[in-house]
């Protein structure tokens, strides 16, 4: 790594978690709607659940900021502290499959939020069965809840996060580039963040706007001798 490459920093690349910076498409709009009907809920939790990327915690940010919920990542859930944390109007438990919550905290959570009228949402990667659970009440209870499924994005959900993730990083970047970019990449949230990523780092490492020749470089891809090298 050189001395450049070692002080080189991401200004401005911090997410926007606004309720209008979420992009709604065929891929995520059910879950968007089950969140917006909040507090006109039947359950009295949900689980967003999704790949790498897909906006799970944008969703349950959205849905902290109407609720004024507090955010704890699952494991720091005590089980001392359930009886205060269930008399509060809400509370959002993030990744609980990657960081599992205890259990017997988890399972009185449920439990008091019913009788206390809380909502509870937590967030994962997978849903409930795939947890790893070793108590089959908790287990019956989280699948008793409203799984909200943030699935692969399609083309017009795709294009319109690569420009949300340039956005968040002050890059402005030419239609034709998302284009291209989007014929050459895998179909998922997580390919989209990388690709941003890197463009981004190269860009500010050269010192030049992010191109298509740098996407194609980037992907390992050649560019045809008909098409100019716009980088030049």
């Amino acid at each position: 790594m050189s001395q450049d490459d070692q002080f080189l920093l991401p200004l401005g690349s911090a997410p926007r978690f606004g309720r209008e910076d979420f992009l709604v498409g065929p891929a995520n709009e059910a879950a968007f709607t089950h969140i917006e009907r909040w507090p006109r809920w039947l359950s009295p939790a949900a689980i967003i659940i999704g790949p790498p990327g897909s906006g799970k915690s944008h969703l349950a940010t959205i849905f902290a900021q109407e609720s004024g919920a507090r955010m704890l990542r699952a494991d720091h859930l005590d089980q001392a502290d359930v009886p205060r944390l269930a008399h509060s109007r809400a509370l959002v438990l993030e990744d609980a499959d990657r960081y599992p919550a205890n259990e017997v905290a988890l399972f009185h959570l449920l439990n008091l939020a019913r009788e206390t009228g809380q909502s509870l949402v937590l967030t994962a990667r997978l849903p409930p069965d795939q947890w790893g659970i070793q108590t089959p009440d908790l287990l019956s209870r989280l699948r008793a809840q409203p799984l909200l499924i943030l699935a692969e994005p399609g083309d017009s959900l795709l294009a319109g996060l690569f420009v949300k993730h340039f956005a968040d990083r002050q890059i402005h970047v030419d239609a034709q580039i998302v284009s291209y970019a989007l014929a050459r990449i895998e179909r998922s949230y997580g390919a989209v963040q990388a690709l941003v990523a890197a463009l981004d780092h190269q860009s500010l490492l050269r010192k030049k706007p992010v191109s298509r020749a740098m996407v194609a470089e980037i992907l390992g891809s050649r560019m045809s001798d008909e098409e100019p090298d716009d980088e030049a």
